[in-house]
């Protein structure tokens, strides 16, 4: 998802060891830990969240409330394993085209309505309908459902779509090509259910408090724009008796010091550490400060569409901005918080991908500059005729100290003049999403755990390809790893073109650098995704 960007320990592994009972003594019922009074859990996030709405959210926090307020038919565990969610289980044909899930009887809306196999016939429906425009809709293509692409490109009608009710709690998904990762993509905001009442009695106002209905752990209680988002048990939740945390809020802070000072002040429980700051509050609070790797990317993307810059269209450019780069310089003295460096565009965290030995990774940095600057004078750049273009990034200090650093060696190696610009969030997405951008900022967090989740930004015709880079070959190469049985040795060529060709600069692989205050108890620093729900986490009394 995008960053956005886009699950934990669900039913299963809770209902094991939360009882009513635990709570009434007030201690863990397995590690025995004495549970706090208040368990409210707040966090910081950047940015207002795109939306509520599961089939319209499309960024990383966003899609963390609706993880709490919607279950979809599968969940994770705290290793990123799938659990059951809605449902309790599915089954599937010798050709693996054909899913069947079945739904437990016991799920409820919030309202107290069931929960059925119809509610996420609608929603998928909703997601593909171009009535809608869903900034996801191509996430439903990619999982191969059945007519996806066709209705999405408005050639069918929205009820061809592969997936129907059997009955109120089967669910049948007919793919257009098998797909042995389709279950690990339900785990994804945009195939939760919907409430189709709800929807048609307040269109598009019905994610605001009082209007909501949904059927996950919380409901939505409270949403100031800009300021705060507040979230509290739902007594409907199947599972509501297995539920510790009463009340989740997240707190839209801009300035990232400014979080950490209400974070030590504890205000909060849990914030992203400042970039550059790591070593020194690891020292400083060993039990709050963590690192651990996420499945995620950050990178710059070029724009390639026809109104694009003349110069980015020389493959030569680009490379040479690559190299450029001094990545060790980003991770070790701006960040300093464990990000790896990124050669490739999909981080190493990925299950079953190993990156490819790219020529650049093997070089010194000075030998990197060097060819850079060969590179740029080949395609007619130099003192005379300097290349000249403006990035631009989302307003966070970090963000803008990485885009400082990128315009810096690129003034002193290149003599390249570049103008930076930083954008609030979702004038950035629309920004980026219209090409209204020379070189852009991006971050991408795995929405399944598979290579094919970031290589496909770069399919010419991904929702998320806002570079517009087009290559027939690298299509092929996508297509083709959809139904292959071993697809790793077309990702590592796919890799390869993208080195190559350099559409994107990867800049480095993302990691969970948090203050996480240590009464937060079952935080799932295992699950690379972070998909975590606020109903596996505890508060530990002090």
């Amino acid at each position: 998802m995008n960053t956005i960007l886009r699950n934990s320990v669900a039913g299963l592994l809770c209902s094991t060891f939360i009882t009513g009972a635990a709570l009434a003594v007030g201690t863990h019922p397995v590690t025995g830990e004495p549970l706090a009074d208040d368990q409210t859990f707040v966090y910081r996030v950047l940015d207002e969240h795109s939306s509520v709405d599961p089939q319209v959210v499309e960024d990383v926090s966003g899609a963390e409330i609706v993880r709490d307020l919607f279950e979809g038919l599968m969940n994770q565990d705290e290793d990123g394993n799938l659990v059951p969610g809605v449902a309790t289980g599915y089954t599937t044909n010798e050709t693996k085209d054909v899913y069947t899930f079945t739904l437990r009887d016991n799920a409820k809306w919030s309202n107290g309505d069931p929960v059925t196999a119809h509610d996420f016939v609608f929603a998928w429906k909703r997601a593909v309908d171009p009535a809608l425009s869903s900034p996801y809709a191509w996430f439903m293509e990619l999982m191969s459902i059945e007519n996806a692409a066709e209705i999405i490109a408005g050639d069918k009608p929205v009820d061809d779509l592969g997936v129907k009710a059997i009955d109120d709690h089967t669910l049948e998904v007919k793919l257009s090509a098998p797909l042995p990762y389709f279950p690990q993509m339900t785990t994804h905001s945009t195939t939760f259910p919907a409430p189709q009442k709800v929807i048609e009695q307040f269109g598009d106002e019905w994610t605001k408090p009082g209007n909501i209905v949904s059927n996950g752990a919380y409901v939505l209680t409270e949403h100031l724009p800009n300021e705060r988002s507040v979230r509290e048990r739902n007594p409907m939740y199947w599972d509501n008796d297995n539920t510790i945390i009463d009340k989740v809020v997240a707190l839209v802070i801009n300035d990232e010091n400014v979080a950490l000072t209400r974070y030590l002040a504890g205000e909060l429980d849990r914030t992203e550490v400042p970039a550059g700051q790591f070593p020194r509050l690891k020292k400083e609070y060993p039990n709050e400060a963590i690192s651990f790797p996420r499945l995620c990317n950050y990178y710059y993307t070029f724009n390639l569409s026809d109104g694009g810059p003349e110069a980015f269209k020389d493959p030569n450019v680009r490379q040479a901005l690559s190299l450029a780069v001094d990545r060790k310089i980003i991770t070790e003295n701006i960040l300093a918080g464990g990000q790896p460096e990124a050669y490739t565009f999909v981080p190493e965290a990925t299950a079953g991908f190993t990156p490819p030995v790219v020529e650049m990774a093997s070089m010194t940095q000075a030998e990197r500059d060097e060819l850079a600057k060969e590179l740029l004078a080949e395609a007619g750049y130099g003192p005379d005729n300097p290349l000249s273009f403006a990035m631009v990034y989302n307003t966070s200090e970090a963000h803008k100290k990485v885009a400082v650093a990128l315009s810096q060696m690129w003034k002193q190696k290149l003599g390249a003049q570049v103008e930076l610009a930083n954008m609030e969030w979702k004038i950035f997405l629309e920004e980026r999403g219209n090409q209204n951008f020379e070189l852009a900022r991006g971050a991408w967090c795995g929405d399944y755990n598979e290579a094919s989740t970031f290589l496909d930004l770069l399919q010419s015709d991904s929702g998320y390809n806002d570079g517009k880079y087009n290559n027939a070959k690298v299509d092929e190469l996508l297509a083709q790893a959809k139904t292959s049985d071993d697809p790793a040795p077309l990702y590592t060529e796919v890799e390869r073109i993208i080195a190559q060709e350099t559409p994107v600069i990867p800049i480095y692989h993302y990691a969970g650098v948090y203050m996480m205050d240590s009464d937060v108890g079952n935080w799932p620093v295992n699950n690379v995704e972070q998909n975590w729900y606020s109903k596996n986490l505890y508060k530990i009394a002090e």
